[in-house]
């Protein structure tokens, strides 16, 4: 796995994520409805938020959002290299910060590592079929929806179908870039 470079945009600063994050984070990731659509249940104390944290995951790189002005976490990107040049992304982002194009901006810089940087070729990622907000977001980012997988999750809501996206380089390199 590669290195979690930091990366820089107008507004935001996205640098690795570490433990020390936990006790921002952990109003996101305790918080019920915006938890809804994950596979696990959420967070019932800090203790557990640490402890998740980390315990992390060595196929993945976590990118912690913060502003630019401030090193205090209100999200994070992960990225997980399925295969060379092909990696899953996930995302998570304070509920107070929603609305203000800051996910899609954090998505854009990780995004724009990994085509224009890293070279990969393929960029997916997997929602709930309900989770209209995340959908709309892969959506405007230009990742198509490419299937269905039913009864793909078993969750702390039930079992739950995924909806899967992609996005190939080509269609991040020629799309219409917003200023």
């Amino acid at each position: 796995m590669s290195e979690t470079p930091v990366l820089a945009t107008a507004r935001l600063r996205l640098r690795p994520r570490t433990v020390d994050d936990a006790e921002a984070l952990f109003p996101s990731l305790s918080d019920p409805e915006l938890m809804t659509w994950w596979s696990h249940a959420p967070h019932r104390t800090l203790d557990e938020t640490r402890a998740s944290l980390a315990r992390g995951d060595p196929a993945w790189r976590v990118w912690a959002i913060t502003l630019a002005d401030e090193d205090i976490a209100i999200g994070y990107v992960a990225v997980g290299e399925k295969r060379p040049a092909v990696s899953e992304i996930g995302y998570l982002l304070a509920r107070p910060h929603w609305g203000r194009g800051i996910a899609d901006e954090a998505l854009t810089a990780v995004l724009d590592w990994l085509f224009l940087t890293e070279d990969h070729r393929r960029v997916f990622a997997d929602t709930d079929p309900d989770n209209v907000y995340s959908r709309r977001l892969l959506e405007r980012l230009g990742f198509r929806l490419e299937g269905v997988l039913r009864a793909e999750w078993e969750t702390h809501i039930g079992i739950r179908d995924t909806t899967l996206y992609g996005l190939l380089k080509e269609d991040w390199t020629c799309r219409p870039r917003r200023t």
